[in-house]
């Protein structure tokens, strides 16, 4: 594809984004995709990535286009970021060629030359403009970050690393890094996940060895970190109540070595679905019974398993604030409920689980967010009105606050994660 004619595609993904305003941007770029398949994987990369760059600088561009005092649409935030962000011929771009974006207006014309000599992060901007800080939520991540507000969130601007973890069930961390390093993919280990590979760069899994055999799986090395907090052991009965997909669930079950066994629940069924050809593909299926709460029967059954988990997971629905690298549209559009609305979920799910938890064992509580009212006072609470529980530190090598952990992209180089162990005291 010609540039002009990836700017058409992306100002086409852009007006679904604003037409759209209860679908995340990564399910609307992979509809656009999918109905496009004429469009190469270069180009499908390239045209993603910008649309993801534009939103990443959502905040600094709504500033420049009320200070010219010009209408907030698809286009013209193209133009603007074209000129300040990317220092590109604008006028050539828009060339009005057959697959390419119409030709700019004299209207348009005037907007470029307006922004002649100027920069997109302006001396005039306010601090939160320039970092990228959704008003909502300023006060709350001030008072968590103090002096140090503005360098965290400028650390959140840039899209996010890729991290694999690796699968020790079925390989090692030494014989997946020779085989993506033979398939020409370059990775360090990761500094605090054990069995974490960071990638150099861009990189192509899909057709590695390592990735075809289920050695690799891609995930981010504060989730890895989660999983890590849990300190499975092999023959445990592990619950993971908020599996998901089962990202959490293959890294509890190469953690046990294949031998225990893990029940996985989530409400969303067809998603939980999903984690069927991961677990086999990671040869660790057969420990793994999946179970819908979406069904009666599950949570009948759930209401029976008293005294039963040596370990019980939940990666709780959260506000998501620790992955705006990863989904930049998260920062200006709230998907679902409202972070008052969550917090009584998050207690919610803490408190029906504590029963499946085994005298002696763990409740493992975790967040991709941000904000200490999701994490902290959450679990200063729940301690509070369930004196059979204490918290203990999360294990050695994880970086920890006050016992907790707490992971932050300009201190720890990861998403924004928490998590918190706590143990059911011995009747």
């Amino acid at each position: 594809m010609t540039p002009d004619a990836r700017i058409k595609a992306n100002l086409e993904i852009m007006e679904k984004c604003a037409a759209s305003s209860r679908i995340p941007m990564d399910g609307v770029v992979g509809d656009y995709m999918r109905h496009r398949r004429y469009i190469g994987s270069k180009d499908r990369a390239e045209i993603a990535e910008s649309a993801y760059e534009i939103v990443r600088h959502h905040a600094r561009l709504s500033w420049w286009l009320e200070q010219l005092k010009i209408k907030d649409t698809p286009r013209n935030r193209m133009i603007v970021w074209l000129k300040l962000g990317e220092n590109a011929d604008v006028d050539r771009i828009f060339s009005g060629s057959k697959y390419g974006a119409e030709q700019l207006s004299k209207d348009e014309h005037k907007i470029l030359k307006a922004l002649e000599g100027q920069v997109l992060a302006h001396d005039d901007m306010p601090e939160t403009v320039k970092v990228e800080c959704p008003q909502q939520y300023e006060e709350k991540l001030r008072g968590y970050f103090g002096d140090d507000f503005a360098i965290e969130m400028a650390a959140m601007i840039p899209s996010a690393t890729l991290d694999l973890r690796v699968n020790t069930w079925s390989s090692d961390v030494e014989k997946a890094q020779e085989s993506l390093h033979k398939s020409g993919i370059r990775t360090d280990k990761c500094e605090y996940a054990v069995n974490g590979l960071r990638v150099r760069g861009k990189a192509y899994l899909a057709k590695t060895k390592a990735f075809l055999k289920g050695w690799v799986e891609i995930q981010d090395e504060g989730s890895q970190l989660i999983g890590q907090a849990c300190d499975a052991q092999p023959g445990m009965q592990v619950l993971d109540y908020c599996a998901g997909a089962g990202g959490k669930t293959l890294c509890l079950a190469s953690a046990m070595q294949n031998k225990g066994r893990i029940v996985a629940m989530d409400l969303d069924e067809a998603r939980l679905s999903k984690a069927k050809p991961r677990l086999k593909k990671a040869g660790v299926h057969d420990i793994v019974e999946l179970r819908a709460l979406s069904e009666d029967r599950g949570k009948k059954w759930l209401k029976r398993q008293k005294g039963t988990f040596d370990i019980v997971l939940t990666d709780v629905p959260c506000t998501g604030t620790g992955t705006w690298r990863r989904n930049p549209d998260m920062r200006w559009r709230n998907y679902g409920p409202s972070l008052e609305e969550l917090v009584v979920v998050q207690a919610d799910i803490l408190d029906r689980v504590t029963k499946a938890v085994k005298p002696g064992g763990k409740l493992v509580y975790a967040t991709c967010s941000l904000l200490p009212d999701e994490n902290e006072k959450q679990i200063e609470a729940f301690l509070a009105r369930n004196d059979e529980f204490e918290q203990i530190p999360v294990p050695e090598g994880i970086p920890s606050e006050n016992g907790f952990m707490r992971l932050a992209p300009h201190r720890h180089n990861t998403d924004g994660f928490f998590a918190a162990v706590l143990r059911k005291k011995e009747a």
